[in-house]
């Protein structure tokens, strides 16, 4: 499926939930993986603030893009945000929605 650039040159980006490992199978505890590098994959909350509007997103980032002492309130930058759309069926419930990807989050300093 096609991924879209989004621009957040002119938005305010905070911290709202710190990194928590992305799991491919809860039940067994296996973590999901970047298929490029390797790398692990974990999922930050970020408010984004951006012409009087703010939302919360749960973004992916490889492990390798996400700082150490991330916590909540924490101003940050976002390299790469993409959004892609996507859709499965489980017992027989179609589900869809769209998820975001990062390349890394960086902080101020």
């Amino acid at each position: 499926m096609p991924s879209f650039k989004i621009d957040l040159s002119s938005a305010t980006v905070f911290v709202a939930t710190a990194p928590e490992p992305k799991m491919a199978n809860k039940k067994t505890g296996e973590r999901a993986v970047d298929r490029e590098t390797g790398a692990g994959l974990s999922t930050v909350g970020l408010l984004v603030s951006d012409e009087g509007e703010g939302n919360l997103y749960q973004v992916t980032v490889p492990e390798t893009g996400v700082p150490e002492g991330l916590v909540p309130g924490t101003p940050v930058s976002v390299v790469g945000l993409k959004a892609r759309d996507w859709e499965n069926e489980f017992n027989g419930q179609k589900r869809h929605g769209i998820a975001f990807r990062a390349v890394a989050i960086t902080t101020g300093a």
